[in-house]
């Protein structure tokens, strides 16, 4: 849980009274008596849960760390004082939670000793105040610190905000946003930061990111509120300690993350969900997202839309909630919702008024339909990066090919060109073994060639060899078809007599021209040059099923009519087929 409101308005001094800790850690704030940083105590509920404070600077100077506080926290305890009532700071950190779309919390009026009959009044403000944000129906509770009054009621109230808070998801991958770097002798690195959702646990391998660092990190130990662990679970306040990686390359904004599970990327297109529009923004931004301020570019599409070009890649996704501001603001300017994480080039003129059109029909948790039409294809789990969730069962609009998810009438078209190719190709070439599996991925320009084994299923044609042809068993042979149907003729009256080498040379037939009529079924090939149709083996098997059994080579040649050139492959085919087994080395007979 996150603290938010105006500067002296006692956020530090409630963390203290509830946990015991002083939030403040640097000794310039405690003599000031002026939160400038982010603060962490922790403390233990009537429900016996650990609640985690990340305590926020109010004043308006350390705006940029206030918001790396917030950032990361999904809940937050927004504080404003009995005596000074709602202040300009206190809008600030209004804005600040509206633009983040933060919606589980509670208010708390501190000092209510100093002004005790103005409560109802700063909490009928605080309500006015907070209308149209996610802490509109938050509860609230009046409390002083230094006397201790309310601080019961509180604790319980705190307890029922985290029985209505949204639970986290374990099993989501992780995205813990650093708010602490720093080294420990005997330890090493170390980075601190709110484990929103996802696990952590010890040995695990974890991508690092940030402004100067892009590195695979291991964790070597754990912790957290000071005791040691195995394995993390969110939400909670994390002490990572990092194999891999030295103290001195790490900042404030890094990010810890599950490798692959995330898209990363330096242009977002975004839409307006809080303050100001983009029609009068400045070029100049700074984008505030976890505990990250990465300076940008605006783009306005319109005052609703915008293009944001950050300068470095960070992990976003579509529903994400940014926030903007001009770099030298102590206010915060735009909240918005990430809409397109991966958004198409802009480079002719009036494109951008089309986009804000596209823009304003997309859904801020994300358009399956939409993103693979774009696309016409893109796999399962790049969309799944971008934060889209996949239905079990997908729309009629989308068919799944493999890891891919492709638009159906892109389908339809890739397997229309896919027959045209292998037709094109067989006309051309009447004797070929079909299109090569090459020739035929790169002429659909195909993103990834694994998509050619179901779009060849998707053609109604056949692999084989490592080539695509049709499934029609007799396609002809163009120049070559009389000369094979010469030799289907004579086999036919002589079934079991293989033309010699000269007459297949006399009839222009060479292995080409038998390999693509075996292909379709025309004939059949044995070994030594051996050709026979098809049909030839069963033919056989019905004489040599005649003959006394065992049987000799020279017996069977006398009974088919043929010589021992074509009798001894013959043999050997049916041998192979099991329909006749050797006994020795002359002898064999057919198998019943």
């Amino acid at each position: 849980m996150a603290t938010a409101g105006h500067v002296d308005h006692g956020k530090s001094t409630l963390v203290r009274a509830l946990t015991g800790t002083e939030p403040d850690r640097w000794e310039e704030e405690r003599r000031r008596g002026l939160t400038i940083d982010l603060g962490f105590a922790s403390m233990t509920l009537p429900s016996s849960r650990v609640l985690s404070f990340v305590d926020v600077p109010g004043h308006e100077r350390f705006l940029g760390n206030m918001l790396s506080g917030l950032g990361p926290a999904p809940i937050v305890c927004f504080v404003v004082a009995a005596d000074q009532g709602w202040q300009a700071q206190s809008s600030d950190h209004r804005d600040a939670v509206a633009a983040l779309g933060i919606d589980a919390g509670l208010v708390v009026i501190t000092r209510a000793d100093l002004a005790p009959d103005r409560v109802p009044e700063v909490e009928a403000q605080a309500r006015a105040e907070l209308a149209g944000t996610g802490l509109a129906a938050a509860p609230a509770v009046a409390v002083s610190a230094v006397q201790g009054t309310g601080m019961d009621v509180l604790r319980r109230t705190l307890d029922s905000v985290l029985d209505a808070a949204p639970p986290p998801d374990a099993d989501a991958p992780v995205r813990m946003w650093v708010d602490r770097a720093f080294s420990v002798r005997g330890a090493g690195t170390v980075v601190t930061g709110t484990l929103a959702a996802g696990r952590l646990h010890r040995n695990q391998r974890l991508h690092l990111l940030g402004e100067s660092v892009d590195a695979s990190v291991q964790v070597r130990g754990l912790q957290a509120h000071g005791t040691d662990a195995e394995t993390l679970q969110p939400a909670n306040r994390a002490a990572v300690n990092l194999r891999g990686i030295q103290t001195e390359q790490l900042s404030r904004g890094d990010v810890l993350l599950t490798p692959g599970t995330w898209h990363l990327t330096d242009v977002v297109d975004v839409r307006r969900s809080t303050g100001e529009g983009f029609e009068d923004a400045p070029q100049a931004v700074t984008v505030h997202l976890g505990t990250a301020a990465v300076p940008a570019r605006c783009r306005p599409f319109d005052d609703g839309h915008a293009r944001l070009t950050l300068d470095r890649p960070v992990p976003v996704r579509i529903g994400d909630r940014l926030l903007v501001k001009a770099p030298s603001s102590r206010t915060v300017r735009t909240g918005v919702t990430v809409l397109d994480v991966d958004p198409p080039e802009l480079t002719r003129r009036g494109e951008g008024r089309v986009r804000a059109q596209t823009l304003a029909g997309m859904s801020a948790a994300g358009d399956l339909n939409g993103e693979v039409l774009r696309r016409g294809a893109v796999r399962a789990e790049a969309l799944q990066r971008m934060g889209i969730e996949l239905p079990q069962e997908l729309p009629p609009q989308v068919r799944g090919l493999g890891e891919w998810l492709v638009a159906a009438d892109q389908v339809r078209r890739w397997a229309d060109r896919l027959r045209s190719a292998v037709r094109q190709h067989l006309e051309a070439d009447p004797l070929s073994a079909g299109l090569a599996e090459g020739a035929a991925a790169d002429h659909l320009d195909l993103p990834d060639a694994a998509l050619l084994t179901p779009l060849i299923r998707e053609a109604g044609l056949l692999r084989e060899s490592g080539r695509v042809t049709e499934a029609e068993a007799r396609r002809g042979l163009g120049t070559a078809e009389a000369a094979v149907a010469e030799l289907e003729r004579q086999l036919g009256q002589a079934p079991f007599l293989a033309p010699e080498a000269d007459q297949l040379t006399a009839l222009n037939v060479g292995e080409k021209e038998l390999a693509a009529a075996e292909r379709q079924g025309r004939l059949l090939r044995l070994g030594d040059g051996i050709v026979l149709l098809p049909s030839a083996p069963a033919r056989a098997m019905k004489v040599l099923s005649q003959l006394d059994q065992p049987f000799t080579v020279s017996q069977a040649r006398q009974a088919l009519g043929t010589t021992r050139r074509t009798a001894v492959p013959l043999l050997e085919h049916l041998d192979a087929r099991g329909w006749t087994r050797r006994i020795d080395s002359s002898r064999r007979h057919v198998v019943r």
